[in-house]
């Protein structure tokens, strides 16, 4: 429920605080008075993009504050819940400012928010009703949703449906795609797999073939110095040499007095390292010793592996890994046929699930479609239109989350005359009326929204006049009804009632709004009735009104 709606220098009010109550409020006054002002401030601090010269002439800014109760449960807690904005005593506070300048700012609960955050709000909290309304039930694409919240009907089984549709027609292009972009290449896959199971790579493999590459080329060079080496180190070389000096010592030892046992020992010693040489020597050349055929292999497939590497842009080492990835392309293109068999089967369930879903929906929509008429046409006919036909079609449309339905409601003000959208056919009068019937039967059960009808009661009087006040009525009394309207029936009906008037004042032109006690709801339905010259009858009528 509005609570109450303060505001601060705002187009032509200066200071204006008003207190709302529960069930029908009433604004009337003269025309060009400024109701339709309370309504652009309000929108104003919903959030609503309207006019851009909203500050009163002279201000620096103007300010709206609009406080509402929020009880628990109210779907406005889930959006302050998303915006991470408490809500303490069931109070919500929304303020704006909009400077001269035309920047605006927002507050909620005193938390600054956006003016998005201000919009989703007002989408929970208020709905604007009148006979140029584009928001609400004039516009068809909204009408599935009320045909659905008339119906209480429920899209989640078709919303899950539809998600695993998509799930399984998103996965059969996906692999219907990969499959045919496997076969464009399955011809050089083949065909790589074969050079490199025919080569069939090691990971380590170039490392090791490169060392021992190294090590022949090497060898190849020296083992003819080495052997030249070993050659002069035994036979008749060194060796001999140094046994014969061993010989004649060992003779000249025995008449030397021992000057020669220290040679004789270094010279033995000599000849054990000799001997050691030549073997390590001998080991050496043994080891170079190869066939050279082994190098021009050895050379051969290292560089083999070497031109495959680089066809594939990969290191030597990842030709195996390589040669089981493409292995293993070939093996899903060889099982893709199988696997989009399975996916296929597995879209053309989900394509029946959501259809079976779907067509629950329109056999739903359709019975709700004819109760939904039903209980329309009963409330046209208190507003005397009892010869107008209501009819709401439920017809084939894009299929979607919320099924396959589109729903429009189309109306005939004469029994006989072609039937239209409900803004092409209807005069003004006549789509007050039928917005009415419709907004009685389609808020049943729900007061969570506050309920703005702008001059829906124009072009209407009399006994119509009367019957609209009545619907109103009854429309607010489960909820809060905020009401423009020139109609004296529809003006004694409210419980709550304000007197919008302008005055002029040192070149200044101002709009106050005043609540009415009884003797003024009086003085205002009679003005209201006779005009400027309020006559005793008019009076008593008035009274009457008020009493009836």
């Amino acid at each position: 429920m509005l609570r109450t709606l303060d505001i601060r220098d705002m187009l032509l009010i200066d200071r204006l605080e008003l207190s709302f109550g529960p069930g029908l409020n009433v604004l009337t006054g003269e025309t060009g008075a400024g109701k339709s002002i309370l309504l652009d401030c309000l929108g104003f601090v919903l959030g609503w993009r309207g006019r851009a010269d909203q500050v009163r002439k002279g201000a620096d800014q103007g300010e709206v504050q609009a406080v509402f109760d929020l009880p628990l449960g109210h779907p406005a807690r889930d959006v302050l819940a998303e915006a991470g904005i408490a809500v303490e005593d069931d109070e919500l506070i929304l303020r704006r400012v909009n400077a001269s300048d035309g920047r605006k700012t927002g507050w909620v609960n005193d938390r600054r928010v956006s003016g998005e955050v201000l919009r989703r709000l007002s989408e929970v909290l208020v709905e604007l009703y009148g006979q140029h309304d584009d928001r609400g039930l004039l516009n068809p694409r909204g009408h599935r949703g009320l045909l659905d919240a008339f119906a209480d009907v429920d899209t989640r089984a078709a919303r899950t449906a539809w998600a695993a549709r998509r799930t399984a027609h998103a996965q059969l292009a996906e692999a219907e795609a990969a499959l045919e972009a496997a076969r464009a290449e399955e011809e050089f896959l083949r065909h790589a797999v074969e050079e490199l199971d025919k080569l069939a790579p090691e990971p380590g493999e170039e490392e090791r073939l490169d060392v021992a590459r190294r090590s022949m080329q090497g060898a190849e060079r020296i083992r003819e110095d080495v052997a030249r080496a070993l050659q002069m180190l035994g036979g008749d070389g060194a060796e001999g040499a140094m046994v014969d000096a061993a010989r004649w010592l060992e003779g000249a030892a025995e008449r030397a007095e021992g000057r020669l046992d220290e040679p004789l020992s270094a010279l033995s010693r000599a000849l054990i390292e000799l001997g050691e040489a030549t073997q390590g020597v001998e080991n050496a050349l043994s080891a170079m010793d190869f066939d050279p055929h082994s190098l021009e292999a050895t050379e051969e497939r290292l560089f083999a592996l070497r031109a495959l590497a680089r066809k594939h842009d990969v290191l030597a080492d990842d030709l195996a890994a390589l040669a089981d990835e493409l292995r293993e392309r070939l093996t899903r293109i060889d099982a893709g046929e199988s696997r989009i068999a399975d996916l296929r089967r597995i879209a053309a369930e989900a394509d029946a699930a959501y259809d079976q879903a779907a067509d629950a929906l329109t056999d739903l929509r359709v019975n709700a479609a004819g109760q939904l008429d039903t209980a329309v046409m009963a409330e046209l006919a208190p507003l005397k239109m009892e010869r107008a036909v209501f009819t709401t079609l439920v017809t084939a449309g894009e299929p979607g989350p919320e099924g396959r339905d589109a729903v429009a409601f189309t109306v005939a003000t004469n029994p006989g005359a072609p039937s239209g959208p409900l803004d092409k056919i209807a005069s003004g009068g006549e789509l007050s009326r039928f917005l009415l019937a419709l907004k009685v039967c389609l808020a049943r059960g729900n007061d969570a929204l506050v309920m703005i009808f702008d001059e829906i009661d124009r072009g209407v009087g009399g006994a119509t006049a009367d019957a609209v006040g009545r619907r109103l009525q009854v429309l607010a009394q489960d909820a809060q009804v905020l009401v423009i309207t020139h109609s004296p029936q529809v003006a004694a009906l409210g419980q709550n009632h304000f007197r919008v008037a302008k005055a002029v004042a040192d070149g200044m032109t101002t709009s106050t709004v005043t609540a009415l006690d009884r003797p003024d709801r009086v003085a205002e339905i009679a003005r209201m009735l006779a005009g400027d010259r309020v006559t005793g009858a008019a009076t008593e009528a008035a009274i009457s009104l008020l009493d009836g």
